[in-house]
């Protein structure tokens, strides 16, 4: 997720200086980039028996907060503050699940790591699904709160495969 982290700072910097780069971040060429890497992304994903599947949550992330910000920006009014703050959330969510979350996998006990591994094979947090369901909340602008909420559940799951590949990882 540092390609994300870094997207969503460096997006939050262009909002609050005013860079002259915004305007060409509303084009709909940035638009079909960051639909093409979530999709592919979606389809990485999807192989599971590739290592280090959770890069994908990175990419996935990075493409999302493009197209987001392309096609989002042109209806809200210029000193609309979502653009500043909701990319500041997501790089310090981001950020505090990788420092203390992931940091801290290998205190994890037996008994929590087979729960989490129960929780990981449910249908409806697959991280296909969870993708899917950002994806469908780009479309939904009217309700605002509800991309920042997908994103969220999205870093929540990035950490939980994090920990269990980082875990799967450590036990080889």
């Amino acid at each position: 997720m540092p390609l994300f982290i870094l997207l969503s700072l460096a997006l939050s910097f262009m909002e609050q200086t005013d860079a002259p780069l915004r305007n060409l971040l509303i084009t709909p060429l940035f638009i079909y980039t960051g639909l093409i890497l979530a999709i592919i992304s979606i389809a990485g994903a999807a192989f599971k028996k590739i290592p280090g599947t959770t890069i994908w949550y990175g990419i996935f992330a990075s493409g999302a907060l493009i197209v987001w910000y392309a096609y989002w920006k042109p209806l809200f009014n210029d000193d609309s503050p979502i653009f500043f703050f909701y990319p500041l959330y997501f790089a310090l969510l981001a950020a505090l699940v990788s420092l203390f979350v992931m940091s801290q996998q290998h205190k994890i006990d037996d008994v929590s790591l087979s729960f989490m591994k129960r929780v990981s094979r449910k249908r409806i947090i697959q991280p296909m699904i969870i993708m899917l369901f950002v994806l469908g909340s780009l479309e939904l602008q009217q309700q605002f709160m509800l991309y920042p909420t997908m994103m969220t559940f999205l870093i929540i799951r990035y950490a939980l495969s994090s920990c269990l590949e980082g875990h799967n990882r450590d036990k080889k």
